[in-house]
Order: structure tokens, then C-alpha cells, then sequence
């Protein structure tokens, strides 16, 4: 089966008399059309075929608040994926711009090599201590969750030659997961088509399947057995390289990129227990996760694990600067402080200013209790919206998430749990329909992801479940299903 997926130049959708004020206030000094022109002549996007985004243009973002953006043309989009997971506290916070600015002003930059701190690095270190699970209390920063988890793989290296077990080099994660784009976060992933592109991998990274049930689970399984069954691969994979060579297992709580994947309660109890069993480091990568998405402060906490690292990035800031932090258990902690030189670090490790907006941002999660609102309101009522609206829709099969992130799964046979046969296309079709519908909704493959401000009200969450649902219901049309 196929689909028509012709490039198609974005439609502006017809513009009410009111917003062509807002068109005047976030034009800037160039028309659109420059923009786009200067875009495609300079700058190359991340994961995109460029030579396709450059014939239909780039969607000029002008300014935001709230859930909301603006485009170049006046065009008000709410933001259904927080930019990139990563806008907690909404846009605008003139909170976090502030302490930006006086940070700046005080000490713009200073390194933390030459044993040598300063207070923003401190105070987050602290607050961090506070908010994370009791074993967590000592961090080491860097600038994306990528660098975060090349971090953790120095960590987990140093950490068994501490001990002694020098031949504890391998590190297990799962296809489908996502764990940065540097060749080392890439590596850890297990993406094939970012593989193909990366020949230069890392060695002693090895993967195991992911637990998607929807796609994968063959026979009468339930989600359950087949959760459990997924997880017990990784004991096998530890038997197969031998437990004395494997140093850590990998892994989102839930896989973000790869689709908003939820496995069932079988599957991280299993994973902690073999990891234990093994003497193996249980490392959760929290980038997507991390404050507040599910309604814990940490993804991990919802699943009910207890790692031994922790991955941190996007949430730390709300996006407003970038920084990554990986967080220790206190055991891990030990041995690398007691150790002698830990050779590893970046320029802007603890950068100042990326602490300050860090701080400033924790703060307001803690203090607003926008965690505390996502966990017993919002997150709720969104989950809520989404499972009634789309009951039975021909073209849904499954919805998970919990909080404020969901995976819609496109398919062709929902009740017998068959995909499109070339779901990509089918995904891109939607998305389009979405982002010409003024909503900002995400296709992985075959599934819809959502994953919006956390300051969210339940207005703004009808609005974005209603604009998806005329985007999936155009979908099926386009698709002759009804």
C-alpha cells in the first residue's frame, strides 16, 4: 500500500482581521520570504532532508508565551512538544530571563576546573540534592543530555576500575532507544538510521529489544508477559557476553523519541532485579523525563527503580539555556570522589549562567507546585481527553503516557494491532495536518507524540486535543478510512 506524500509548500491557514496586528508586532526586520531565503542558503537544521525543507521553506518562529508561538506571517500555534520536551515553565518567564541577566552582569563566565566553584553551581547542586531521590547528591554538569550521557559511560568505566573489575567494559541499551547525537549517545542508541550514518561507533555497546507492545508482541501475550519477557533479555544478553564484562544497562523509563513508549509494571522491576543479580549499573536517562513530565520529579519514581545514574538535561532549564547534569547515587559518588582524578570535563561545565536559569527554573516548579499540578490535575484530565476523544477511532490503536506526555499510535487495523505497512509516511501526513492546523504534534514513525508545557491549563489542553483530532480525523480521510 501507498500513499501520496508529494512536498507540498506550507498553507497559511486564512488569517482573522485581529491577527494582522500580531502579524505587524512579531514581523521583524525581514519579510518571510527572507528569512527563508538567507535559512536555506547558511544554515543546515538537525535531522532533516535539507534539500526537501529548503523547496518548501522553514516555519519562521518569531516570539512565544505561555504554550503559544508565533510564526514570521502572525500565525498563533499552541506547542504541543514544549519546543523539544524541554519548556516546563511555559515561555516568557521573566523570572528566568532575570537571573540570565544578573548573572551576567556578576560573573558571565568563570570554568570550574583549577579548583575553583561559584555560588550558582553550588546553590543548584544543592537544590538538586533536595529534589532528587535521597541517594542522589553530587552532580556533574555539562551542556545537553547528549555530553550527559557520554558523561555516564566515563562514570560507569571509572567507577569498576575503583573496583577493581576492569574487564566490566560492556554497556547494554535497547533498539529504539534514544540517548543523545554525539557518535557516543548515538552508539548507546539503538536507531538504525542514525547507525548507518555513524561507522565510527563506540565499542562494548551492545542492545536488546525495546518493550513495545503495540508493535512487536506476537501470540496472546499481555502486556505484561510481554513486558516481562523483554526485560528477561537482558539477562540472557548478560549470560551471552559474560557477567564479569558488563558494567551497565541503559535506558530511558519511557522511550521519548522513540514514540512514548510505556512498558508495562512487569518491565523495570525485572530489569532492576537482573541488574542487581549481575552486579550490573542501573543507569535511567531522565532527559525527556526529569521534572515534572509524568507528575514525579523523575520518570524513574513513576516507574518505581532505583538506578544508580541519572541523566539530566532539557527540564533543568526549561530550554532556556542548554545544560545536562548527570546525577550519582551516593555509592557511585564515593568511589569517584575517592578515586584520584576523574579526567573528564567541558568548558562550560556548571556554567554560571546556565546554573542560574537553572535554580531560577527549579524553584518555580517547586514553588508553583507545577509538578504537584501535573500529577493530581492537569496530567490527569489530559490523559483523560485524549482516551475519550479517541475511543475507537479508525485510525488509533493505542494511547499511552501518563502526566503530560502521550504516544498516539497510528494504525490500520487498531483491534488486531496491525501498522501501516509505511507508517513514516502516514505519521508525516498527520503532522503536516497539525502544524497547518496551527498545532505543534510530533510524528515518531507511525505514532503521535505529545508533550506540552507544564503550566498547561485544561483550556489550552482542549484546544491541543481538538486540534489533533481534526488532524487524524483528516488522516483517515486522506487515507480513505472512515
Amino acid at each position: 500500500m501507498s500513499y501520496r506524500t508529494e512536498e507540498v509548500a506550507y498553507v497559511q491557514p486564512a488569517q482573522p482581521a485581529a491577527s494582522a496586528q500580531a502579524a505587524q508586532a512579531a514581523q521583524q526586520q525581514r519579510s518571510t520570504a527572507e528569512y527563508r531565503a538567507l535559512d536555506a542558503a547558511h544554515h543546515i537544521h538537525p535531522f532533516s532532508d535539507m534539500g526537501s525543507l529548503n523547496r518548501s521553506g522553514s516555519r519562521v518562529i518569531v516570539k512565544a508565551q505561555g504554550v503559544y508561538l508565533w510564526d514570521s506571517d502572525g500565525n498563533k500555534i499552541i506547542d504541543g512538544m514544549a519546543g523539544l520536551w524541554c519548556v516546563n515553565v511555559g515561555y516568557g518567564r521573566k523570572e528566568l530571563a532575570d537571573a540570565a541577566y544578573k548573572q551576567m552582569q556578576e560573573l558571565p563566565y568563570y570554568n570550574t576546573f583549577f579548583k575553583t566553584t561559584h555560588p550558582p553551581v553550588i546553590e543548584l547542586s544543592a537544590l538538586l540534592a533536595e529534589l532528587a531521590p535521597e541517594p542522589f547528591n553530587h552532580f556533574f554538569y555539562c551542556n545537553s543530555g547528549s555530553e550527559g550521557n557520554d558523561t555516564v559511560l566515563r562514570i560507569v568505566h571509572q567507577y569498576w576500575a575503583t573496583q577493581g573489575k576492569h574487564s566490566k567494559k560492556f554497556v547494554i541499551s535497547r533498539k529504539n532507544g534514544y540517548h543523545g547525537s554525539t557518535i557516543a549517545g548515538g552508539t548507546l542508541g539503538g536507531m538504525g538510521y542514525m547507525h548507518e550514518q555513524m561507522p565510527s561507533k563506540v565499542e562494548n555497546i551492545v542492545h536488546i529489544d525495546q518493550p513495545y507492545f503495540f508493535g512487536e508482541a506476537e501470540g496472546n501475550l499481555t502486556p505484561e508477559e510481554f513486558a516481562l519477557a523483554r526485560a528477561q533479555q537482558l539477562e540472557a544478553k548478560i549470560l551471552e557476553i559474560g557477567a564479569d564484562n558488563v558494567a551497565a544497562f541503559i535506558g530511558e523509563p519511557f522511550q521519548g523519541a522513540g514514540g512514548v513508549i510505556f512498558p508495562a509494571s512487569t518491565y523495570w522491576p525485572e530489569i532492576q532485579r537482573i541488574c542487581r543479580k549481575y552486579d550490573i549499573l542501573l543507569v535511567a536517562d531522565e532527559v525527556i523525563g526529569g521534572f515534572g513530565r509524568t507528575g514525579e520529579w523523575f520518570a524513574h519514581q513513576h516507574f518505581g527503580f532505583e538506578p544508580d545514574l541519572i541523566t539530566l538535561a532539557k527540564g533543568l532549564t526549561s530550554g532556556y539555556v542548554p545544560m545536562g547534569a548527570v546525577g550519582l547515587h551516593d555509592r557511585i559518588a564515593k568511589a569517584i570522589i575517592e578515586s584520584g582524578d576523574f579526567n573528564h570535563g567541558l568548558t562550560y561545565s556548571g556554567h554560571p549562567v546556565a546554573a542560574a536559569v537553572a535554580l531560577a527554573n527549579l524553584k518555580l516548579l517547586r514553588d508553583e507546585k507545577i509538578v504537584d499540578r501535573v500529577k493530581n490535575d492537569t496530567g490527569p484530565y489530559f490523559q483523560k481527553q485524549l482516551r475519550e476523544t479517541f475511543a475507537n477511532h479508525p485510525i488509533i490503536g493505542e494511547i499511552s503516557g501518563k502526566g503530560l506526555v502521550a504516544g498516539l499510535q497510528l494504525a490500520q487495523d487498531p483491534k488486531a494491532r496491525k501498522r501501516f505497512a509505511n507508517g513514516g509516511e502516514v505519521g508525516t501526513i498527520c503532522r503536516d495536518f497539525c502544524f497547518n492546523g496551527n498545532l505543534i504534534m510530533r510524528a515518531t514513525g507511525d505514532r503521535m507524540l505529545l508533550s506540552p508545557p507544564l503550566v498547561i491549563n485544561k483550556l489550552e489542553i482542549d484546544e491541543i486535543v481538538s486540534k489533533a483530532k481534526k488532524a487524524i480525523d483528516a488522516t483517515a480521510q486522506q487515507l480513505g478510512v472512515s
